[in-house]
């Protein structure tokens, strides 16, 4: 009899483990994917301020219209995908918006102007605000992964549904010096 009473127990036991683990992993996944909503708030933000951008910026550089058309496209690669194309999408457009700074340097007239000056801000702004979401989302990703992949709780995620998720990495253009010149 009391050796029933002692399987019970552990059987119980395992029954509250189990339960614990999956209410610990589905709270961190969702916490992981709360971090992707979070870029991808940000990423709208950013997507919403471009417009006006360059469109204060057009009003006086009428003849730059490569780099106006390669804004807008990257700009559409905003709201598409997953976080990771997401995020390429996002430092493509890093890239791209470079070019269009660089081009409003050839107009003082623009760089004066507080519209553009307020928007540039903003958009600097937004991209701090990215990158600390992206930072937010990979320290999530760190813990979601390390609690299914630590015993014993690897033992019960695989069977639970559990998955690791994908860190944000830079790009190897990223990873590269940059160039500066006066």
């Amino acid at each position: 009899m009391i050796g029933l009473w002692i399987v019970l127990a552990i059987i119980v036991l395992l029954v509250i483990f189990v339960i614990a683990t999956y209410n610990g992993l589905i709270t961190r996944k969702n916490r992981v994917q709360e971090a992707s909503s979070d870029i991808d708030v940000q990423l709208k933000r950013r997507y919403e301020l471009i417009p006006n951008l360059v469109n204060t910026v057009k009003g006086y550089a009428t003849h730059e219209r490569e780099v106006f058309e390669k804004v807008t496209e990257l700009r559409a690669g905003l709201v598409t995908g997953s976080t990771a194309d997401k995020v390429k999408a996002s430092n493509q457009l890093t890239e791209t918006l470079k070019s269009l700074f660089a081009v409003a340097e050839n107009y003082p007239e623009l760089k004066a102007n507080q519209n553009f000056l307020a928007l540039q801000a903003d958009l600097t702004d937004t991209q701090d605000k990215i990158m600390a979401a992206q930072r937010f989302y990979n320290s999530n990703v760190r813990d979601f992964n390390t609690a299914i992949q630590v015993f014993p709780t690897n033992l019960f995620a695989a069977a639970l549904g559990f998955s690791t998720f994908e860190f944000i990495e830079a790009t190897q253009a990223e990873t590269q010096n940059v160039e500066v010149k006066f």
